[in-house]
């Protein structure tokens, strides 16, 4: 099928305007006196006979003054004084060019289509045929809208200065002896009737918006004398034409309700004296109705009609989706699509307009005070062919009829043909209404607009290529019905549901009523869709939600509008402010945010920031705005730690010493995209409630309070959740290398901004020991042989900088509590540098800071007289009969059960069966490795199955007090999930892969 922006072509002079019809207000004046370039097209009879569809009224009115004038002695048939009094485009300036057509150049205009129609009306009328020259009729034309009182323009009207005078010299065809001998008879209704006469040929008068010549203008003027001759020959002359033969008037002056114009108490005098000696003496007259609005504007825009194939192909394209039985029930049949009754005859009556858009301009536009029906209508629907004609010449969708959704108010001279249409009042309102266009429907290039940018983010679906701009068609509607005012005549407020989906159908079956719902809803979401949306909800079937867009300022609309100036500068900047808020130390005791510097890269922001803090377990927040991990951007990051924990490589290497006792909390990539959405949130609302507007209004401040209130937790939760990487050194092995580790939060309630969950996890992965946790047996579990000899000092500085040794809960408090524990349990011991042992009486004695004081392993403790090992009583005999002394108790040193003592006495020694009695075995810390490929070697799957029962038992008979290790099996896969599950049940995180 062909387009209609194919089939239909354009006038000229609309393609060379680019849709701005500049002539659509025709001018009388510029018809008359127009030259070269000034001289519009329609200053030709046949071109504006061309131009003209013949409404009945335009017919009727010109018959009128072509039987006056040309009749011959059936003048008398017609009427002599007609006066236009339509409002502001009602096509008056129109008529009466036809009218000066008509008697200047009969021939020319008879023979068009609006021409004959007029001959055969007077036909009708007379019962002959008109003279084809009409008698040669004089024509006088006063453009009042072109004059000035008391100053007359030389070219045309040479002499003259009054109303009466131009009236003379036009007469008179500038004949100056003539002119001046009726000079002084601007009140002799004889002597202006015997000027018409000797004319000698019929006379047509035309006065066009004589109001603004009798009105301001003579006010302006300032000559009383000059105002009250017009007025007494206006009076005159229309008593005058009545009496003459062969002589029509056609005066233009609009009804006084339907006309604004700001009036002096003597202008409003005058306007009301000529209002009665019209209403005597002429009859009114309209010139175009509701009903011709569909063929005027195809006559005005296109060359040629549309052949009947086109249209009727056009009207079967449609049907389906009209007499569909959930597009009838739920849409044509909620909106009263009465023209669907007649589908066939309205499209030919419409083409290339859909009737439903037509209906709106007819029954609804044209009955809003000050829109210039003809004249508004025109301009608007010539930008929009004109701007859908480009659209379909550039590839671009095209609506095969043009519905009230598919003006395009992306286009600058359809958006403003609309607003200046007389459909909105004051220049405020369209103000507003010119920036809620760009703002909530579409912008000036389409690339934006809440409605706009809802169609170019939709996801393809089946109908994206047969209704690619439904979206935007549906808040166009809105838009259209919402500037003609609070009431829509016979419609109420605003567009109701079923219209706005009814604006969106297109004739393709893939876009159905449940399409329809999902675009409306869209648009309309509180949170998603237009701002300026007032929404009244509907209550059932009988009575659906209506949409009206607002200009009254709503706390939405302030939030919207203030949310797009938001910068990603200032939303990171909230962000920020945020988590350091809600960061809490917990167990660390320090808390350190790490501000982004875009700048510089994250590795140098990071190795500048003064990190590494000796003897102080930190918790490091990083600035969302710079660190992230996972959704593979993450590297930077990743590469920055790495360096700020001291395992950079080469010139990245820093001398980085307390990197263990350093926790990073990050956020998650994908998690900080929803904050960051939350933040501009925040951030609007906070600008919002403290903008003068709302603070006041005492209602606007209530609700700015609440969805700031609102917004606030929404974000600290949305910040929470974000939060949910922790990143430290782990050294697992004792002999392996250091590594970055992390583990992730994928609780909502958890979050590495709190530091308690952050130390709890930590445990969980023997990064740290929990409150009560460490102890003398734990302290002896961490060190190592070689940590023995080493000063108190190196001894607490490798709980800060080994990633081997758990963070302590308490710090310093909790390493002094063990080794004062451990010392008093004879499990190690402090020397000095001479290797004799120190006593620490509270674990405040215990200098973690001193340089001199060692650890040492606890030594048997001796008998200062025989030398033996400690004893109570007297020294045994030795095997030569030599006594070796006796010692009393406050002499000799007790042991206390140490570990490596020989717990014998004397009497074991010496075997005289009494001796001491044999001292409590003692814990022992076992430590293995091993490597063993288990399938070659069945023995040893055996002995190492025996192994593991073996420490099940130790385990189950709770002989075991501490458990720090890491085993790497390679086992079947049905086992390995078994002890996955076991692993988990015990809180532990293991790395499971394919090999």
């Amino acid at each position: 099928m062909t387009p209609w922006w194919k089939a239909l072509k354009l006038r000229q002079e609309i393609l060379s305007a680019s849709g701005q019809i500049d002539d659509v207000q025709m001018s009388l004046f510029r018809a008359v006196h127009g030259t070269g370039a000034d001289r519009p097209p329609y200053a030709d009879a046949a071109y504006y006979g061309e131009i003209t569809h013949p409404t009945e009224r335009l017919i009727d009115l010109l018959t009128e003054i072509a039987v006056r004038v040309g009749g011959g002695d059936d003048y008398l048939k017609a009427r002599a004084v007609t006066r236009l009094d339509q409002g502001m485009g009602g096509g008056k300036s129109h008529a009466c060019i036809g009218a000066f057509h008509l008697a200047a150049n009969p021939e020319a205009l008879l023979d068009t289509e609006l021409g004959h129609r007029v001959a055969d009306r007077a036909k009708a009328k007379m019962g002959r045929h008109l003279a084809a020259d009409l008698g040669r009729p004089h024509v006088v034309v006063l453009p009042c809208d072109h004059m000035t009182p008391g100053a007359g323009v030389q070219e045309i009207d040479g002499p003259a200065r009054s109303l009466y005078e131009r009236f003379l010299w036009r007469l008179f065809a500038k004949d100056y002896p003539l002119y001046e001998s009726y000079l002084p008879y601007w009140s002799d209704k004889n002597k202006i009737a015997e000027a018409i006469r000797a004319v000698n040929r019929p006379v047509l008068i035309i006065v066009d918006e004589v109001l603004d010549y009798i009105g301001n203008g003579l006010d302006g003027a300032s000559k009383p004398e000059l105002a009250a001759q017009d007025m007494a020959f206006l009076r005159a002359l229309l008593d005058v034409v009545n009496d003459v033969p062969h002589v029509a008037m056609l005066v233009v002056m609009i009804a006084s309700d339907a006309d604004k114009t700001a009036l002096s108490r003597a202008a409003q005098d005058r306007r009301d004296d000529l209002n009665t000696l019209l209403e005597r003496n002429g009859i009114p007259a309209t010139v175009t109705e509701v009903g011709d609005f569909a063929d005027i504007l195809r006559r005005r825009l296109f060359e040629a009609e549309p052949s009947p194939e086109i249209i009727n192909a056009t009207a079967a394209l449609h049907e389906p989706v009209l007499s569909d039985k959930a597009w009838s029930k739920h849409v044509w049949d909620a909106v009263g699509a009465s023209w669907r009754h007649r589908w066939k005859a309205e499209v030919a009556a419409c083409y290339p307009f859909h009737p439903m858009l037509m209906s709106l301009a007819k029954e609804e536009w044209s009955k809003v005070t000050g829109f210039q029906r003809v004249r508004s209508t025109i301009r608007i629907f010539a930008a929009t062919v004109y701007a859908q004609q480009q659209r379909g010449m550039s590839g671009e969708w095209v609506p095969p009829l043009i519905g009230p959704g598919d003006l395009p108010l992306s286009d600058s001279t359809v958006r403003e043909a609309l607003l200046g249409s007389g459909l909105v009042e004051d220049e405020r309102t369209i103000a507003n209404y010119r920036s809620l266009a760009e703002i909530e429907v579409v912008n000036h290039d389409s690339s934006a607009g809440t409605a706009r940018r809802q169609d170019l983010e939709r996801t393809a679906v089946q109908w994206s290529g047969a209704n690619p701009r439904a979206t935007e068609r549906a808040a166009t509607f809105i838009f259209l019905a919402s500037i003609v005012g609070t009431l829509r005549p016979g419609r109420g407020r605003g567009a109701s549901a079923p219209e706005v989906k009814a604006a969106t159908s297109v004739p393709d079956a893939s876009y159905t009523v449940t399409d329809a719902d999902a675009v409306v809803d869209e648009l309309v979401n509180p949170e998603r869709g237009m701002s300026a949306l007032d929404i009244i909800p509907g209550q059932g079937n009988n009575k659906p939600a209506r949409y009206f867009l607002s200009t009254r300022l709503t706390h939405r609309m302030l939030v919207n509008n203030i949310r797009r100036t938001i910068t990603p500068a200032e939303r990171d900047q909230v962000i920020a402010e945020f988590a350091k808020k809600l960061a809490n130390t917990g167990p660390f005791r320090d808390l350190t945010f790490v501000p982004a510097d875009l700048q510089r890269e994250p590795a140098a922001v990071l190795a500048t920031s003064g990190l590494d803090t000796a003897h102080t377990t930190r918790l490091i927040v990083l600035d969302p705005a710079q660190f992230s991990l996972r959704n593979g951007t993450e590297q930077s990051t990743i590469e920055a730690l790495a360096i700020a924990m001291g395992l950079g490589q080469g010139a990245q290497q820093l001398p980085v010493l307390w990197a263990s006792s350093a926790v990073f909390a990050v956020v998650n990539t994908q998690r900080r995209g929803l904050a960051r959405g939350v933040a501009v949130e925040y951030l609007a609302r906070l600008r919002a409630l403290a903008a003068p507007e709302v603070q006041n209004d005492d209602e606007l401040k209530a609700t700015g309070t609440k969805d700031l209130n609102d917004a606030r937790q929404q974000l600290e939760k949305s910040l929470k959740r974000a939060y949910q990487h922790v990143v430290y050194l782990a050294q697992p092995d004792p002999n392996g290398d250091r590594y970055l580790d992390q583990l992730t939060f994928d609780e909502d309630n958890s979050t590495a901004l709190d530091g308690t969950s952050v130390w709890k996890a930590l445990a969980d992965r023997d990064k740290v020991f929990d409150k009560g946790q460490f102890g003398a047996r734990a302290l002896l579990h961490n060190l190592r042989d070689q940590d023995y000899g080493k000063t108190l000092s190196d001894i607490r500085a490798a709980f800060y900088s080994a990633p081997r040794l758990p963070l302590l809960y308490d710090g310093d408090r909790d390493l002094q509590q063990a080794i004062y524990d451990a010392v008093s349990g004879g499990l190690v011991s402090i020397v000095d540098g001479a290797g004799t042992e120190v006593a620490v009486t509270a674990p405040s004695q215990v200098n973690l800071a001193s340089t001199g004081l060692r650890l040492a392993k606890t030594q048997p403790k001796s008998c200062r007289r025989c030398g033996r090992p400690a004893h109570d009583g007297t020294c045994s005999t030795s095997g030569d009969g030599t006594t070796d002394g006796t010692t009393s108790g406050s002499d000799s040193s007790t042991g206390s059960g140490e570990s490596g003592s020989s717990g014998s006495g004397a009497g074991n020694a010496s075997g005289s069966g009494s001796g001491d009695t044999p001292t409590k075995a003692k814990d022992q810390q076992v430590a293995f490795s091993f490597s063993s490929n288990l399938l070659a070697n069945s023995d040893s799957a055996d002995g190492f199955a025996a192994l593991f029962r073996a420490f099940y038992m130790t385990l189950d008979e709770r002989q075991i007090s501490y458990l720090q290790g890491t085993i790497q099996l390679v086992l079947q896969a049905e086992a390995a999930e078994q002890l996955r599950e076991r692993l988990v049940e015990l809180g532990i995180t293991a790395t499971f892969k394919e090999i």
